[in-house]
């Protein structure tokens, strides 16, 4: 006998694979007590062989709002549903069919221009919360679990150049010049921009770490400083807190401040993203490999058995920095005097740049100063090429035997 009465309640204890479980029935009646137990002991038995016996008047709208409740929901998620419910809300989820997404496609498509990427982005999170429905046996199965995503144009992306590049320095101030001179020399997103902290600074390596990033390649991953930025986190360096932040707190938008600068600029619109791009493609032209790219800007390395054991050194991101570097005087050194007069604003060379082209061309190392200098610079390299000058002297006391 597995109900017992406690008080004028009856409650129901059984066992299944060792483990006990109780519950209260929450009636007084003996024969709704039994009822209910078997009721009970039903659904722990579907839950041990997964049979979900699914609700067939579930509504979209309510399976969204169970999972907005979830731990799992991301603002993105929340973005998409604007769009989503309206068309799919009052449809049950049984009644869901690939021939309804097409149909939404179709929708989205009436009287406006969006591209295909946009509604595979929207398609993606409702099958998305569909997967979650079956996860937690909501339903038993996703009606949209092989549903063919339409095919995406791949657009150009921009690339600032090295004058417009000077046009926006000039333009902007405060946190933003810092963010886009951070963008441009690291190829950080702006997300992990403004998640950077001080602490993850070492000034003595001149080596920035990544610890805040978007896609788990991206986490911890070290970018060598060029001089530009070494110069400047130097003169606003801080013993703690964030990289970046305007009055004391975290820069969270910078979508008014970044319009600002571009139309005081004079320079045609582009997304700080862009930034990252103009990292990539600089370093490219410049000669820096691929996978050394990748490394610096945390793309994940594809799923091939060497690349599992592949692991780019400091030395050969630092070379990397020192390419970009040199490219990039390169192009201001090619850039004619009347493009920068024509578009309204004359940018002039520092006089470390002019003292720096008098001495002749220098390695990142010997070139930065203040705090950033030659002493920690050779240490730094020492330390990194340490195991290189072991193997010479061990090749030269094989010669000598």
């Amino acid at each position: 006998m597995s109900l017992f009465k406690r008080g004028n309640v009856w409650w129901s204890y059984f066992y299944q694979d060792g483990i006990r479980y109780q519950n209260s029935t929450g009636t007084s009646n003996r024969r709704q007590a039994e009822v209910i137990e078997a009721k009970l002991k039903e659904e722990q038995n579907n839950r041990r062989f997964q049979i979900v016996t699914a609700d067939p008047h579930l509504l979209f709208s309510e399976l969204a709002a169970e999972f907005l409740t979830s731990a799992l929901v991301r603002p993105h998620h929340i973005y998409h549903l604007k769009f989503l419910l309206p068309f799919f809300g009052d449809v049950t989820v049984a009644r869901m069919t690939k021939s309804m997404a097409e149909e939404f496609r179709k929708r989205r498509h009436a009287g406006r221009t969006i591209k295909e990427a946009t509604v595979n982005r929207d398609l993606a999170v409702l099958r998305h919360i569909l997967y979650w429905a079956v996860d937690e046996r909501l339903i038993p199965a996703n009606p949209l679990a092989r549903l063919k995503m339409a095919r995406e144009r791949r657009t150009r992306r921009q690339v600032l150049s090295v004058a417009e590049e000077q046009l926006l320095l000039g333009a902007a101030q405060d946190h933003l010049y810092t963010m886009i001179v951070v963008a441009l020399d690291t190829g950080m997103r702006r997300g992990e921009i403004t998640g950077q902290r001080w602490a993850d600074v070492d000034f003595t390596r001149k080596v920035l770490y990544v610890t805040r990033s978007k896609t788990p390649e991206g986490e911890s991953r070290e970018i060598p400083l060029s001089q530009r930025l070494c110069q400047l986190l130097t003169s606003i360096r801080q013993s703690d807190g964030l990289l970046i932040d305007y009055r004391g707190k975290p820069v969270r938008i910078i979508k008014r401040t970044w319009k600002t600068a571009l139309k005081n600029a004079g320079i045609r619109h582009i997304r700080f993203h862009d930034l990252r791009h103009t990292f990539n493609t600089r370093l490219m032209e410049a000669g820096v490999l691929q996978e050394i790219r990748m490394a610096l800007m945390g793309h994940s390395t594809g799923g091939s058995v060497h690349s599992t054991y592949t692991h780019i050194e400091l030395p050969a991101k630092r070379q990397a920095i020192e390419k970009l570097e040199q490219w990039v005087k390169q192009q201001q050194s090619e850039l004619p005097s009347k493009g920068v007069d024509n578009a309204g604003q004359q940018t002039d060379r520092t006089e470390s740049d002019a003292a720096a082209e008098s001495r002749g061309p220098q390695t990142l190392e010997e070139e930065v100063t203040d705090g950033c200098g030659l002493g920690a610079s050779r240490e730094a390299e020492g330390r990194d090429r340490g195991s290189g000058r072991r193997t010479q002297r061990q090749e030269a006391a094989t010669t000598e035997v």
